[in-house]
């Protein structure tokens, strides 16, 4: 993998000509197969068939698409690398460039192709190789929205793919058939910045709704924010295509060199920003990369230094508040005022609010949502329209009821509620895909917002569009001692009765025991008693991330060590654990209830705050695939924490692993020294 780094070529879009009622493409085919043989023999430029390549695979991730060493790259260098992280099977079948040598211009798979990470970089870099339409049996939502926006076609009908390898040209209106209009137009005019430069010259906000109809409060802070524009609606349906003003535009730095390379190119410097003070840039992914074996490896840490400094350049030349983690030896100096840490976390702790509409480039977005706050991941090119209009795109999702009864046990937290629901068939299936989640019920009322930040915070990989809990009582205690704000949930602020759900699920939390997911997926979830084959060591053991570095997960880090030191129990030998601040007040949280004391003993490596680990950048990822590691990251696709096996689990569950040095939960833990 070459460290060097062109200069940013334009956003890529598609060049087909709008007025054009059919489109032609190559018939050689590229299935994303289960059998690597299929795989090899296309890419050989030999052919094959949707018959000989079933079963396709299912679950195709970003990290798959484009592992996230690769997204240092933000040019037409991407073009060179789109499926280098693909697994059918035991083998990863596609090397660099072999897309781009093979002609390869449609591309097929199965079911909820895009999960996980919103990075637009997976779309950008197929159609750079020269993919110009991607056939799945259902697509992930951000994915199939940054592919939209630079003019990358999707489809689920898989009758085109016949069709294409007979040779027969498709119409445009077959690509974007069940599609929403406003989807359609984006396509056709060749992405979301073309769009906007032709049907965004006037933005209006969307007058309130005159109905009594009950509503959910989704609906609710949806319809606050709407924005009317040449080709949407003033109160649109669910599946209808929208715009959005937000309260809150956040960006990190694996995004921002793209977007200011995307708006630059196409409006000149300097650029207007739309109420550049509710613009935040947050530095928080990469403060480790020397400690990155992905990037020392294969010399990427120079191409993230260059992105950092795109980074700083952007937010410095516009005047944008901006939020920066630091190295060890940079914290050793810090005087305490700088206030840092993973975007998500950082959100909630200073800037949403209950009824506020948040945008992020991250699919871990939603996390904000536990106060009571619509936010959502978008991609590059959305954030980038959002910052000169104002205006964010989205298509109107149903609501789903998630009813989570009883109260939890103990030792067992809102990260194995996450898994089981996960692990549920309905899930599974895709039936919380570009869904709301909205989370209530006796268990919800009795977590803080810490752990109901985990509930919504995963909704990414519950395949949603967002998740919420409505403010209450306890969204009032954390505004006020986390941040000194004194708030009232206003009588609006609640679903009303008799709205309207696409599907309501019921969960008996007291039932839920703790909980793990086997490597490869987070929805590979199982009752840590019902797995049969535990690893008979583990190499590492990571508590961290912004799904478990926030101030209550480090209590549950405590309470197993704590327990471990006072009988003088310490990290297994040959085990690494690694715990990761989210932000600095969890740091001078930590540091002042006198949690250090614990940690030290266990022999435990403490870090500053980053996302580290959880994007394969800094100390807890592994370096061949013979390791195993247990996390509490929120994703462990293939690839995602280094090559080796990664295993979800909850924060207790992870220390206690540690000490044991394999697979366990406290209690089984504590059962070993009784």
């Amino acid at each position: 993998m070459p460290a060097d780094q062109t200069s940013p070529a334009p956003a890529p879009v598609d060049t087909t000509d709008a007025a054009a009622e059919t489109i032609a493409f190559a018939p050689r085919i590229l299935f994303l197969s289960q059998s690597p043989g299929v795989v090899e023999r296309v890419l050989r430029g030999e052919t094959a068939t949707l018959a000989q390549a079933l079963p396709l695979r299912d679950d195709v991730s970003t990290d798959e698409i484009t592992p996230i060493a690769i997204i240092t790259h933000f040019d037409e260098q991407l073009g060179r690398y789109p499926y280098t992280g693909f697994r059918a099977g035991d083998a990863s079948p596609i090397g660099v460039d072999a897309v781009r040598r093979a002609g390869i211009e449609v591309v097929v798979a199965g079911k909820r192709y895009g999960k996980g990470s919103s990075r637009e970089h997976s779309p950008a870099a197929e159609k750079l190789a020269g993919v110009r339409l991607v056939i799945a049996e259902s697509f992930e939502r951000i994915y199939r929205q940054n592919a939209d926006n630079i003019g990358l076609f999707t489809s689920t009908d898989m009758g085109l793919v016949d069709r294409i390898a007979a040779g027969e040209a498709i119409a445009i209106d077959a690509l974007v058939a069940g599609r929403d209009a406003l989807a359609a137009a984006i396509l056709t005019s060749g992405g979301l910045l073309r769009f906007g430069q032709r049907f965004m010259r006037r933005i209006d906000g969307a007058p309130q709704r005159g109905d009594d109809r009950p509503r959910t409060l989704f609906e609710k802070i949806v319809a606050r924010h709407a924005l009317r524009t040449e080709l949407t609606a003033a109160h649109p349906s669910p599946g209808d295509g929208a715009f959005v003003r937000a309260d809150w535009r956040f960006i990190h730095e694996y995004y921002t060199g793209m977007a200011a390379h995307m708006l630059h190119a196409a409006f000149g410097k300097p650029l207007a920003l739309h109420e550049p003070g509710s613009v935040i840039v947050f530095e928080d992914h990469t403060s480790y990369v020397e400690e990155s074996p992905a990037h020392v490896r294969h010399g990427l840490v120079p191409n993230v230094r260059r992105m950092v400094e795109a980074q700083r350049a952007f937010a410095d030349a516009y005047g944008l508040r901006s939020h920066r983690t630091l190295t060890e030896a940079e914290a050793a100096h810090d005087d305490g005022r700088n206030a840092a840490g993973i975007s998500h976390a950082m959100v909630a702790e200073h800037y949403a609010l209950p009824g506020q509409l948040v945008v992020g480039t991250d699919s871990h977005t939603p996390h904000s949502g536990a106060l009571g706050c619509v936010a959502f991941g978008v991609g590059t090119t959305d954030m980038a329209n959002a910052f000169v209009t104002g205006a964010v795109r989205l298509t109107v999702p149903q609501s789903l009821r998630i009813v989570l009864g009883g109260r939890l046990a103990p030792g067992v937290t809102a990260k194995d509620v996450l898994l089981h629901l996960l692990a549920l068939p309905f899930i599974r299936e895709g039936g919380g895909v570009g869904k709301v989640f909205e989370f209530t019920g006796e268990a919800v009322a009795g977590l803080s917002t810490d752990e109901r930040a985990t509930l919504t915070n995963m909704t990414a990989e519950l395949g949603g569009f967002t998740g919420l809990v409505a403010p209450d009582a306890e969204t009032v205690r954390f505004l006020r001692e986390r941040r000194n704000v004194d708030f009232t949930p206003a009588p609006w602020m609640r679903s009303d009765e008799g709205a309207a759900y696409a599907h309501t699920l019921h969960v008996d939390c007291a039932a839920v025991p703790p909980m793990v997911a086997l490597p490869g997926d987070p929805g590979n979830g199982l009752p840590l008693t019902d797995v049969a084959e535990r690893p008979a060591r583990i190499d590492m053991a990571y508590g961290g991330s912004c799904t478990a570095g926030k101030r209550e997960d480090f209590a549950h880090y405590h309470r197993v060590l704590r327990w471990a030191a006072d009988r003088g129990l310490r990290v297994a030998p040959g085990v690494s654990l690694y715990l990761q601040f989210g932000t600095t007040a969890v740091r001078d949280h930590c540091v002042a209830a006198g949690y250090m004391d614990a940690f030290e003993r266990v022999g435990a490596r403490i870090l500053q705050p980053s996302c580290g680990a959880c994007g394969n950048c800094g100390p807890g990822g592994s370096v061949h695939a013979g390791q195993v590691t247990v996390s509490a990251i929120n994703r462990n696709f293939p690839g995602r924490g280094g090559p080796g096996q990664v295993w979800l689990a909850s924060p207790p569950t992870v220390a206690a692993s540690a000490i044991a040095g394999a697979l366990v939960s406290f209690e089984e833990l504590q059962q070993r020294h009784a």
